[in-house]
């Protein structure tokens, strides 16, 4: 095998409050996030950013004044480096903060490898996550001219080591749970995308029902009461439901105790730690929710990491390989 190079891509956070408001621009000036002409789009991006930094960087001080998304991808890179033990070297490519795809393009090129294998840490496939992520790499890659063959995997969302480590932590918090488990409801929690998104065809729902639909039948607990919701709403446009707001309220309704799995991220980070820790905590004690624990996100789960290996392998695979979604 010649010299392999893996990229673990995310959406990036800012590691400052002054970062904040640069990580909004990035983010808003995406056209995956806000599909118009550029000369609309960054005028409006630079509007948004300045109206929103201000509430995000409160929040963000709510964890110190950054997140921790960084470190914890670094974290996944060495692990997986540790489980494929192949000389493979794997890098990080944040979408809308540093290190950037420009950056982590670079730091391939130096290391000169045959081959690219490009994992997005999204289990659950959209065009405004995994879909932008790649089209920036591929557009990078060709501008600074990396010639290495280059292979991509575009999502998984019920890939068997992720949902094992996914149980396997849900398991626990129900032993937490012990005697009220009886009054429980799992309710596996999304980020959330705009209904116009999903109506040009994203299949970002489907994929987030596939994992929770594959984790529900790996607990293997009969008549286990599970919903699925969506979280972090922004703006003034229509979002699939239904809310993860709206369920916490429902399960205070019917006075059901919850166990909170994220399950389409793969790291800790403003919407685990302040929305979910915080917020829909505080949520469900005013409504009356009888408990509410957060399952943690898998990290560096020994299975998941292996999960992501074998991901690896079946992408440089071109006989056994699955054929997998390619992005323009």
């Amino acid at each position: 095998m010649g010299k392999r190079a893996v990229v673990l891509m995310n959406l990036g956070a800012p590691d400052s409050l002054a970062a904040v408001e640069p990580f909004l621009y990035n983010l808003f000036s995406d056209p995956a996030i806000i599909p118009l002409p550029r000369r609309l789009r960054l005028p409006l991006a630079h509007l948004a950013a300045w109206r929103r930094a201000p509430a995000a960087r409160a929040i963000y001080a709510r964890l110190g004044g950054g997140s921790p998304l960084y470190a914890n991808t670094v974290a996944q890179a060495r692990a997986l480096e540790e489980e494929l033990a192949d000389g493979t070297r794997v890098f990080v490519a944040m979408r809308h903060a540093p290190p950037m795809t420009a950056e982590a393009v670079r730091e391939v090129l130096r290391f000169e490898p045959e081959e690219v294998v490009c994992v997005p840490l999204y289990p659950q496939f959209s065009k405004t996550t995994t879909g932008s992520s790649l089209a920036a790499w591929r557009s990078e890659a060709k501008r600074q001219g990396l010639g290495a063959v280059t292979r991509a995997v575009s999502s998984y969302p019920a890939a068997r080591g992720f949902i094992e480590a996914e149980a396997q932590m849900i398991g626990a918090a129900f032993e937490a749970v012990g005697d009220c488990a009886e009054s429980l409801r799992l309710l596996f929690t999304a980020h959330g995308l705009p209904e116009r998104t999903v109506r040009s065809g994203d299949p970002y729902p489907q994929e987030v029902a596939a994992t929770a639909a594959a984790i529900a039948a790996a607990l293997s607990r009969p008549q286990l009461d599970w919903r699925i919701s969506y979280q972090s709403r922004v703006g003034p446009l229509a979002w699939i439901g239904p809310s993860t707001e709206e369920e916490i309220r429902r399960a205070g309704r019917e006075r059901v105790g919850l166990v909170v799995a994220p399950i389409s991220f793969v790291s800790e980070h403003s919407e685990t730690l302040v929305e979910l820790d915080l917020d829909y905590r505080r949520l469900a004690e005013e409504c009356g929710v009888p408990f509410y624990r957060r399952v943690p996100t898998v990290g560096s789960h020994p299975l998941f990491i292996r999960a992501l290996a074998a991901l690896v392998a079946e992408a440089v695979d071109k006989e056994g390989a699955p054929r997998r979604r390619e992005v323009a």
